[in-house]
């Protein structure tokens, strides 16, 4: 496996999408022509649980430009069971895995027992520790209780990760950093009323952001009430480097750095795709 070369680093990487979802099944590989046309050199797909492992395992086995992160998202939790905590456990041996994800807790969505969503957690966050992992969070009206279990496990050292689709305050943010954590930005910022969120990826330091879609989720202004796909990227750095008051080629270019010092193994990706 040939690791990333310097030549091809200037390329946008989605660090969050769900490219196995159902919604891409009837055209996932023109979702993949018009990602790479619009410059975006890899693709970060984490499994949202145990069935997803293999989906997501068979799509990188196909595209050289996808990497995989396998976890037990939060609102997956009750369909779930020690048998599907064993078995990513005897996933994580595996090179391939870049990150233990999409974990986390959420707080927003009504009858989903918070204590079954952090007992989950918890038992996924020794995964990552053990294993020497990245995490790749979901974070949703639960920012503390995440930052409290975060230092419970890993201290001051663990291995950090991508907080995916930040939303919390600046001094969340903060302590999200000094974990060793980079904070995902996407779709939302695009929004002219997401005032709070556009100020805060104004004022965090450039090596603290990395971009991302969420595909098919959370879609960016210009496609409201469309199905959003990894192609948007490229406008959604824009609209980001933009209100930073930086040119495009420098946002990508530091996104793209932050990408893989958060997610190291993401550095053997032999992307092949630039624009």
């Amino acid at each position: 496996m040939c690791l990333l070369p310097q030549a091809v680093r200037d390329v946008l990487i989605d660090t969050h999408c769900h490219l196995d979802a159902f919604e891409f099944d009837a055209d996932r590989n023109e979702v993949l022509a018009r990602a790479r046309a619009a410059g975006v050199g890899c693709m970060v797909l984490p499994a949202v649980d145990r069935s997803g492992f293999s989906r997501v395992r068979a799509l990188c086995a196909i595209h050289a430009d996808l990497r995989y992160a396998l976890g037990i998202h939060p609102l997956y939790v009750p369909a779930a069971g020690p048998a599907d905590i064993d078995s990513l456990a005897f996933e994580m041996d595996d090179p391939a895995v870049i990150a233990v994800g999409e974990i986390g807790l959420d707080f927003f969505v009504d009858g989903i027992d918070p204590q079954l969503q952090e007992d989950f957690f918890v038992r996924q966050l020794g995964l990552a520790r053990d294993f020497g992992l990245p995490v790749l969070l979901h974070v949703r009206r639960s920012q503390d209780r995440i930052l409290k279990h975060l230092r419970a496990v890993f201290g001051r050292n663990g291995p950090g990760g991508i907080a995916h689709a930040f939303n919390g305050s600046r001094q969340q943010a903060d302590e999200f950093i000094k974990l060793g954590f980079v904070l995902g930005f996407g779709g939302a910022v695009t929004w002219s009323r997401a005032l709070n969120l556009r100020r805060l990826v104004t004022e965090l330091p450039l090596d603290a952001i990395v971009l991302e879609t969420d595909a098919p989720d959370i879609p960016p202004e210009f496609a409201s009430g469309r199905r959003n796909e990894p192609a948007n990227l490229a406008r959604i750095a824009q609209t980001i480097a933009a209100i930073r008051g930086v040119q495009p080629a420098e946002l990508v270019r530091a996104t793209g750095d932050n990408a893989m010092r958060a997610l190291p193994r993401l550095s053997q990706a032999p992307v092949a795709y630039s624009v």
